[in-house]
């Protein structure tokens, strides 16, 4: 089996171009190598003069086949099979400009491997990985069952969001063709031939369990493919001021006190918080988008707010108002809660987000000037003020002129 998941090189060299400039010889951390393909692949072609790669796996045999096929490329200076766990690893915080995971971080749990794996990236450092996730907004009733019996899926949208919220910065997001899910099928339906044959008509049960379990992973992405894929992820941990490790989840009620305490504090008036509070009894307030970024004692540190507004009659959402705490404003608490808020929207559906702020902050988030799309305040803005994020781009953008929920007074 050349590879233990879907992928390619072709993939591997796409999510290796999305990972901007490199040193000139990157140092390379390969997690759930298995033989080896991207370890390969790095330590040839990232950086000016190839990686120095740390190719770590759980099993020998994988290893030895990684070694040997280094030798015979040349490459063996610059790749290091070291049989280690991924959840538990020896090397000492900083040390690889690049971590990769093609296929492995479900070992752990997608949000367990961004936090454990953090730890080990130099300043610039980049962590990429590849995620299996829902592609269909309502998977059936079978493609279900085959996955949760596999720790279950996520949406692109929520693992988006894990990310953001787990302090990273995302540089791109790639999903993987049909293509790479041929390249691990093919070899591994030939292999479950060839292990059934040699065992005959009554395999023992540790054999027939095995076979089963291809057999039918192979049955169900024939039926279900199109309900699920593999999307890789390219991420950056973010710097003080751009969205640092501050835990962000929909408020509850045991929030709202201190929601309105944090929108005090972070205005010269009231006017931020009593619009929070009259826009919960309004129609336009929409359950769970409204995001608190937590300090590292529990208590509310941000808050963001996005409410139903509409272009020319066609429904889009508001941001406002987003507020830090003084205490902790420019240490990325802000952009955190902005950055979940933004994929949960999404993940809802939502189609467009307005904002009215600071040209030099919102910009980070892929908001650009609305008048791009033709689309006007009901007042008079500066134009690089007024800003817009698509968020489904199969969805026309309105044009026209913003409504705003009541409780904003114009």
């Amino acid at each position: 089996m050349p590879r233990q998941a879907p992928g390619s090189d072709a993939t591997t060299r796409h999510l290796l171009s999305l990972c901007g400039p490199l040193p000139e010889r990157p140092r390379a951390l390969d997690l759930g190598c298995g033989p080896g393909r991207s370890a390969l692949l790095l330590a040839a072609e990232a950086g000016a003069h190839g990686a120095e790669v740390t190719a770590v796996d759980l099993h020998e045999d994988f290893l030895d086949e990684l070694r040997a096929e280094a030798a015979d490329r040349g490459l063996d200076a610059r790749i290091h099979p070291v049989r280690a766990d991924m959840g538990a690893l020896p090397h000492p915080d900083g040390s690889f400009d690049l971590v990769w995971a093609e296929g492995s971080a479900y070992v752990l749990g997608f949000d367990t491997a961004l936090a454990r794996w953090k730890r080990l990236l130099a300043p610039g450092g980049t962590l990429v990985l590849t995620e299996c996730e829902w592609t269909a907004g309502e998977p059936s009733a079978g493609a279900r069952a085959f996955w949760e019996q596999h720790g279950g899926l996520r949406s692109t949208a929520r693992n988006l969001a894990a990310a953001q919220a787990a302090g990273y910065r995302v540089l791109g997001v790639h999903r993987l063709p049909d293509s790479d899910w041929d390249a691990y099928y093919g070899p591994l339906g030939a292999r479950a031939d060839e292990v059934g044959a040699a065992a005959g008509p009554a395999p023992d049960p540790a054999t027939a369990a095995v076979l089963a379990g291809a057999r039918e992973e192979i049955a169900v992405r024939a039926r279900h493919g199109h309900e699920y894929g593999y999307t890789g992820y390219v991420l950056r941990p973010v710097t003080a001021g751009d969205g640092g490790a501050w835990p962000a989840r929909p408020e509850t009620a045991a929030d709202r006190a201190a929601v309105r305490a944090v929108n005090l504090a972070a205005f010269d008036t009231p006017l931020e918080a009593d619009l929070v509070d009259a826009l919960r009894d309004d129609p336009a307030w929409l359950p769970g988008l409204s995001y608190v970024a937590e300090a590292p004692d529990g208590s509310v540190a941000a808050h963001a707010l996005l409410t139903r507004c509409a272009v020319d009659g066609v429904p889009a959402l508001a941001l406002a108002p987003v507020a830090a705490d003084p205490a902790v404003q420019r240490s990325g608490a802000g952009s955190s809660v902005v950055r979940a808020l933004l994929a949960a929207a999404k993940e809802q559906g939502e189609a467009l987000v307005l904002v009215l702020g600071h040209p030099a902050y919102y910009p980070r988030f892929g908001f650009v000037p609305a008048s791009r799309f033709g689309i006007r305040a009901p007042f008079d803005v500066p134009d690089e003020a007024l800003m817009a994020l698509v968020l489904d781009d199969s969805v026309p953008v309105p044009r026209g002129t913003i409504t705003y929920p009541a409780p904003f007074g114009v």
